[in-house]
């Protein structure tokens, strides 16, 4: 029995280990973040809050019950009074407190979209910086290798007496360098690695592997950024402060107020003589808008639907701004890359095989064979370097035209004086 206690316990901690083990590529990120971040399934609840005071709203406000007593005095009779009264609004306030709460519950779920593409194009940006650094990682060990043995020929060189034994030693540096800058480069992965993690739902002390390779650099296609989640959210801000603005003036006149009320009278007539009558009737009360007619609140609502305006339209240019720029810069390190890969790299690899060959025949000296391997080093880590930048910026361009956000939620079209550009 015990023995059968202690298998279960290692199956079942076996089990808990490979559940929280997961090895995610640049593909999987956008599914991950959206249904696994902590911070969206708290912002989710947003739209149940907003869906909550829809409930509320639109309503007649209860009806008022009420009751008055008064006891027979010389003059008066005992009188026992009912009533029920009502207040209804002459104007669209109900209705259009009603629409205002359907535009707001469209504009938290915009908020929740909005709040996807951004952590999507930093998760995304997080993995991409990743593969780079094992790529980078790679290209130090193949330096390393190359060091290495480079170091190894002039370690016999210098017992033999052919080459001075300071250069066996500055080779053998600088292969520990080119170590050093592998475990620096180690020592990102593990940083970045902790910033993933708990946008993907993971917990510190899971395993996480990010695999694959980063896509092929060619620059997409124009798009529109009119679906992009913020852009449709300014302009469900604009209808819903067009909506308050109506919902102010509709304030203007106060809700009148009617009702029924129903009595009972006894008086006595005389000391042996009682007499008892009873009454119904209805009535009505309006206000009259002469002090306050919610000019104040009118003009509030006014100004925030302008800024609204204003705010949709300064959106448009900086979105507008943070698709070209990001475009620019695909294209800009996309030519970095191919002239450095079809031009520069081929150079530097011929000359540092040259030189090495030099060098191995006595035509050259130590120092030229290390700057020719650091050239050639440089210009690789170069084209990395702008691969991740290109990538960086594809994310940054499809973050701009909402590529990763949901299925767009139907606005009222709105005219503005900036274009969206396709």
């Amino acid at each position: 029995m015990f023995r059968f206690t202690l298998i279960f316990a290692a199956v079942f901690s076996l089990s808990l280990t490979q559940a929280s083990a997961l090895n995610i590529t640049l593909r999987d990120i956008a599914n991950r973040v959206r249904n696994n971040h902590p911070a969206l399934k708290a912002a989710r609840l947003t739209i149940d809050e907003a869906r909550g005071r829809r409930l509320g709203a639109g309503r007649l406000s209860n009806p008022t019950f009420g009751y008055e007593f008064q006891n027979q005095s010389n003059v008066s009779p005992q009188s026992n009074v009912f009533s029920i009264d009502q207040a209804f609004p002459i104007t669209r306030r109900l209705s259009l407190e009603k629409k205002l709460t359907t535009q707001l519950i469209g504009a938290a779920e915009l908020e929740i979209r909005d709040a996807e593409r951004k952590l999507i194009a930093e998760a995304q940006q997080q993995v991409v910086q990743l593969l780079t650094l094992a790529q980078q990682r790679e290209l130090r060990q193949r330096q390393t290798d190359l060091a290495s043995n480079l170091a190894q020929f002039a370690e016999g060189r210098a017992k033999a007496g052919e080459v001075s034994p300071l250069d066996a030693k500055q080779v053998d540096l600088d292969a520990q360098r080119l170590r050093v800058e592998a475990r620096l480069l180690e020592a990102q992965s593990v940083s970045l690695l902790g910033q993933l993690k708990p946008m993907l739902g993971l917990r510190a002390e899971d395993s996480l592997t990010v695999s694959g390779n980063l896509p092929d650099m060619s620059v997409p296609g124009a798009s529109s950024w009119a679906q992009r989640p913020d852009y449709q959210l300014a302009q469900t801000k604009i209808q819903a402060a067009r909506t308050d603005q109506d919902l102010a003036r509709a304030k203007r006149f106060e809700d009148i107020s009617a009702g029924i009320f129903a009595g009972r009278e006894m008086q006595d007539v005389t000391p042996s003589q009682r007499e008892r009558t009873g009454f119904i009737g209805f009535r009505i009360s309006i206000p009259l808008p002469l002090w306050n007619r919610n000019q104040g609140e009118i003009a509030e609502k006014a100004a925030s639907a302008e800024r609204a305006r204003l705010e949709s339209e300064a959106l448009a240019v900086q979105i507008n701004g943070e698709a070209g720029t990001a475009r620019r810069e695909m294209e800009t390190n996309a030519s970095i890359v191919r002239e450095t890969r079809e031009k520069l790299l081929p150079l530097a690899n011929e000359q540092m095989e040259a030189m090495q060959k030099a060098y191995e025949s006595g035509q050259a000296d130590l120092l030229a064979v290390l700057r020719a391997r650091d050239q050639r080093l440089q210009l690789e880590a170069a084209v990395l370097d702008a691969a991740r930048d290109f990538h960086l910026a594809r994310i940054r361009y499809e973050a701009a035209t909402g590529k990763y956000a949901p299925a767009p939620v139907s606005v009222p079209t709105v005219t503005r004086s900036a274009k969206s550009p396709q």
